[in-house]
This record gives C-alpha cells, sequence and structure tokens, in this order.
C-alpha cells in the first residue's frame, strides 16, 4: 500500500510555523535557525499568503545586496505556492515539487491548511516504505527456503 501524505502528517504532526508579511526577513531566518527549519509560511489570519524558505533568501537578498534586517518577508516570499492534499500519494507530492521546483508544500483539506511537508519528510516516508517492502519480500523468501 502507497503512503499518502496523511500518514506522513501523522507521524510528522501537523503543527505549521509561521510568519507574517511585515516581520523583516532577519526574524524569519532567527525563526527558521531557532526552530530547525527551512521554510515558514507567511500568513495573513488564517490565509496562506505565500511562503519563504532559505532560497528566497539566497536569491532575493543576499545575491541583490540586500538586508535581511531591512528587507519585509513579502518583499522576497514565494506568493503563487503549490500546495497537496493530505489523500496524494508520496510519489505524488514529490512529482509536484519536482514540477513546480519547491522543496515545501503547504497541505490542504476542504480549503483547510492541514500541515507543511518538506522534500526531506517525503523522501524519509518513500524510502520507510521500499524498507518495508524489501523486508518483506525476505522474510517471504527466507520463510520459502525453510520450508524446502
Amino acid at each position: 500500500m502507497k503512503k499518502s501524505i496523511r500518514d506522513v502528517l501523522k507521524n510528522k504532526g501537523s503543527s505549521v510555523l509561521s510568519i507574517n508579511a511585515d516581520e523583516t526577513v532577519y526574524k524569519a531566518l532567527e525563526l527558521m535557525a531557532t526552530k530547525d527549519v527551512g521554510a515558514l509560511l507567511v500568513m495573513e489570519g488564517e490565509r496562506v499568503i505565500g511562503l519563504i524558505s532559505e532560497r528566497e533568501y539566497a536569491r532575493k537578498v543576499i545575491l541583490k545586496g540586500r538586508s535581511s534586517l531591512n528587507t519585509d518577508v513579502k518583499q522576497i516570499m514565494l506568493s503563487k505556492v503549490p500546495y497537496v492534499s493530505p489523500d496524494m500519494t508520496v510519489e505524488e507530492g514529490l512529482a509536484v515539487m519536482t514540477e513546480k521546483r519547491c522543496r515545501h508544500l503547504p497541505v490542504y483539506e476542504d480549503k483547510k491548511l492541514v500541515g507543511l511537508v518538506s522534500i526531506g519528510d517525503l523522501v524519509k516516508a518513500q524510502v520507510a516504505e521500499k524498507e518495508y517492502f524489501i523486508n518483506q519480500l525476505e522474510d517471504y523468501i527466507h520463510g520459502a527456503d525453510t520450508k524446502v
């Protein structure tokens, strides 16, 4: 059975770190470093209006000669954020990440934010699924060997 995004959220948890668009990029980086994450959702109330990641910082602040202390999140955030549903498979989530060239995806169910998954979360789930399948095959083979 293929693992779903819902399965990933059950293991990971559904809490989402976010920041306000009017905060400084420095504040966002500080929060990411403290929480050891690579991205934050940018929220306006309950609504996701963007995403800021280390990638946006590297490409839109440092390489443009800006200062993280004087640049607001809204100036560099990704505003068209792709998303997935919890019923999608891990493989489908990875396909979205590949197609959209992103590393973090909000998860929506019935138009409500229910979590955030990273490429690391999905690869970890995929590896665990493959290891389980390999173990099942090995058990089957070894079980067949003892019956001969």
